[in-house]
């Protein structure tokens, strides 16, 4: 008697199928042709012989399982009935076999499992079966019966995207073979114990990343059966930095703890001279974010198909975590007003953003400015296992023409022309290194590659930038993509001064070639002090192999045939900063001296203003100006000190608290053009922060957190912010006015859910003062038995 029974695939489309109905319960026909009692018990006879004989052939009831697969997260044995207690045999000569079927899928992903170690998954929380691509793992099925290799058929199905396809590698076929060679798809028997079946099963270093759907389907001499498709059963695959044939394969173990599992850094800010640092909690691991990073990836509308290629999905994700022009995951904002949103400055984590934006479904969180970008990128391409990390470059440039010079416009009497300087230079920019082989592009570029994601320039018609590889850009080689000309203006850009001549024609008139791209900035492996990593991206200024390189870079630029030498000089301007730091509320103090290398006495009229400006190099308003004639002695120098007072800049202040001094001028017997420009930041207080009582996995504990106000009035409306991995969720303490140079404090209660080391972040947050935060080391003990 042949046993009809379908597939699940068959049912419909892909995706989950909550309800699935088989359609072999009881045989209504059968009922409609029973007139006689007799005709009853001999129907009744023979559905007996078949319960017997094959159980998925016996009528259901309403608390019979009504799907052919009972898929679990455990491993359970099929209950005996106990009227027959010897099992059909199923020899060749039988003319009925047992139907295979699959009664329980167990993929061993508890954390503390020897998938998940292996793996280096065991970090990330939640119930998911999260593995690494090129790399094996281990499951069970338990089946309705002991498979025979000699009669029965079995493999496994994955499907991933809304449309899987077996062509494009988002629908898999996984079949079983006798001993696994590596790099595929493919599964062997590890060992059979009866009805538990236990597979190893590897995949191909390039899988696609995703969520997999996983169905078993089965075949023997009574048909196919296929399991259920069930969420509890779904693979969630990630990139594989451990692997070797993976393109993000990375050698050091101590980088890939740094970049690829730590979940709290370090991101730079300030000037060249004032570099501050903020504590970061990436969370890569956090419940619910991999869910969210995944659905980044789906809300682009790219077809899963191009996420085994880490260059698509690093792409994809400079793409999506700005808005503009895809709805991505963060609105940018540098208007200085955040009414509506949260201020840039507030955030101290990625966790709460990326959570808001999967909760409402894909609707952009406000507001971020580039460290909060870049924080965001770094948690998502870690948790998809891309190593990443922040970096802060200093006195950025922002190429808009891609001339890959920074270009000023001056007129007739060196006065800035509006309209023209469309090209800044910010005071800092945040953006990622992200490592991978390249083998889409000549030999030597692959290693950390430069990916952007604040929304600045369009990249093929969308706001994204890179990966650019480091190799490419420190060798000028712009012609390589992505993005390499963008990348290199920003971190060795010359900056070049043009005046407009009487027939409206521009001529250059100075050249500043050390002005851009300085102590790019990272956290160091295995420790939080700070990395400079400038030797990455270009050779050491005015070497001989930096000028080939920019003369290189530039010849593939708008302006190739603008790019000239410098003239010789004999009059140089610097501006330099002595002492401590100026502190916000104070006033602050520099120091310009003026070379002279001729034998002839030189006479110099330096015109300066001073401006508070956004990081970004937007200027908001100039505070000061001056004039002064200076005369400088053969072979002397003259220095000359300036002063800018709190007065000056108290009613302008923004954001970042930075500003800039720019200095133009011509020396009168040479006519030869001084500039310069000198961006500094007014230092704000950190947080104090100190814990009270033993830190111990739910137990309640406190930190106190201290702050003075530096400033001579009042500080409205202040908001303390605080979070930590493991110890506190994102919370808002709304703690009111602050007074004038006065000292406050406020005691938070919380309770650590997670033992080892953990940090405790907060930060403040008010209209007259911002980039105020602090951070607390917090060692967390597990709970005693005995208590």
């Amino acid at each position: 008697m042949p046993v009809e029974t379908r597939s699940v695939r068959d049912r419909s489309g892909v995706g989950r199928f909550p309800t699935v109905t088989l359609g072999f319960g009881e045989d209504t026909e059968g009922k409609k042709e029973q007139p006689e009692e007799k005709n009853a018990q001999k129907e009744n006879g023979c559905r007996w012989w078949l319960h017997k004989v094959c159980s998925c052939c016996r009528p259901k009831s309403k608390d019979d399982d009504i799907s052919d697969t009972l898929v679990t997260g455990i491993d359970e044995a099929e209950k005996d009935d106990g009227k027959n207690s010897n099992k059909p045999v199923t020899g060749g000569t039988e003319i009925h076999e047992l139907l295979l079927k699959v009664q329980s899928i167990n993929l061993m992903k508890n954390k503390s499992a020897e998938n998940r170690i292996e793996h280096h998954t065991n970090l990330y929380h939640g119930d998911n079966f999260i593995i690494r691509r090129g790399q094996s793992f281990q499951m069970c099925l338990t089946l309705s019966r002991a498979f025979n290799p000699n009669t029965d058929k079995l493999h496994l199905e994955l499907k991933t995207g809304l449309l899987p396809t077996v062509s494009k590698g988002t629908h898999v076929m996984i079949p079983l073979v006798d001993q696994l060679q590596g790099n595929r798809w493919e599964a062997a028997v590890a060992k059979q114990d009866d009805k538990h079946m236990y597979l190893s099963v590897s995949s191909p270093p390039t899988a696609v990343i995703g969520r997999y759907q996983l169905t078993v389907e089965t075949n023997c001499a009574n048909g196919p059966a296929s399991s259920t498709q069930c969420p509890a059963t779904d693979i969630y695959m990630l990139f594989n930095p451990w692997c070797e044939d993976d393109t993000v394969f990375m050698d050091s173990e101590d980088e890939k703890q740094e970049y690829v599992l730590n979940d709290v850094g370090r991101i730079y800010y300030g000037t060249e001279n004032q570099i501050g640092v903020r504590t970061w909690n990436f969370g890569q691991f956090d419940d619910g974010i991999l869910a969210a990073c995944l659905f980044v990836l789906e809300k682009s509308g790219t077809s899963p198909s191009g996420w085994g290629d880490p260059v698509n999905v690093v792409r994809i994700v400079s793409a999506m975590i700005n808005s503009p022009d895809d709805q991505g995951v963060l609105e940018g904002n540098w208007s200085g007003n955040y009414s509506g949103g949260t201020s840039p400055t507030v955030w101290s984590g990625s966790v709460e953003i990326l959570k808001e934006y999967h909760k409402k479904g894909g609707t952009p969180v406000k507001y971020g400015q580039c460290w909060v970008f870049a924080g965001i990128v770094t948690t998502v391409l870690r948790c998809f296992g891309i190593p990443c990390r922040p970096v802060t470059n200093f006195n950025s440039a922002h190429d808009t023409d891609v001339s890959l010079t920074t270009d000023v416009y001056l007129d007739e009497n060196m006065e800035s022309i509006e309209g023209l300087n469309t090209d800044s230079v910010w005071n800092f920019h945040v953006w990622n290194d992200c490592w991978m082989a390249r083998p889409d592009l000549p030999p030597g570029n692959g290693g950390w590659q430069a990916v952007d994601a604040t929304p600045q320039e369009t990249s093929q018609g969308t706001y994204c930038c890179g990966p650019a590889p480091l190799a490419a850009v420190r060798n000028g080689q712009v012609y390589l993509k992505h993005d390499c000309p963008f990348v290199f203006a920003e971190v060795n850009s010359d900056k070049i001064y043009w005046q407009r001549n009487a027939n409206e024609t521009f001529s250059q008139i100075y050249n500043e070639k050390n002005t851009v791209g300085h102590c790019i900035s990272t956290k160091a492996v295995g420790s939080d002090e700070r990395n400079d990593i400038t030797n990455l991206y270009k050779y050491p200024e005015g070497t001989e192999e930096e000028r080939i390189a920019v003369e290189t870079a530039c010849s593939y630029g708008s302006k190739a045939s603008a790019y000239s030498s410098t003239t010789s000089k004999d009059v140089s301007v610097e501006v330099t900063m002595n002492g401590q730091d100026p502190v916000m509320g104070k006033d602050a103090e520099l120091t310009i001296t003026l070379r002279n290398s001729s034998s002839q006495k030189r006479t110099a009229v330096l015109n300066g203003h001073v401006a508070v400006m956004y990081y970004t190099g937007v200027l908001k308003a100039t505070v000061r100006k001056d004039s002064v004639e200076v005369e400088v002695l053969p072979n002397e120098v003259s220095v000359l000190e300036w002063s800018l007072e709190y007065k000056d800049y108290k009613d302008q202040l923004i954001d970042q608290t930075a500003l800039m001094l720019t200095i133009s001028g011509r020396v009168k017997e040479t006519q030869h053009v001084l500039a310069t420009q000198f961006s500094f930041r007014l230092r704000t207080p950190d947080l104090i922060m100190k814990t009270i009582g033993k830190p111990v996995v739910g137990e309640k504990m406190a930190v106190e957190i201290s702050f003075v106000n530096p400033l001579p009035q009042v500080l409205k409306a202040v908001v303390f912010n605080v979070e930590g991995l493991g110890l506190l969720k994102a919370k808002k303490i709304k703690y009111g006015d602050i007074g004038s140079r006065a000292s406050v404090s406020v005691t938070e209660f919380f309770v650590p859910t997670l033992p080892g080391p953990r940090k405790l972040l907060a930060s403040l947050d008010c209209k007259q003062l911002t980039q105020v935060h602090g951070v607390t080391d917090v060692t967390v003990e597990e709970k005693s038995n005995s208590t």
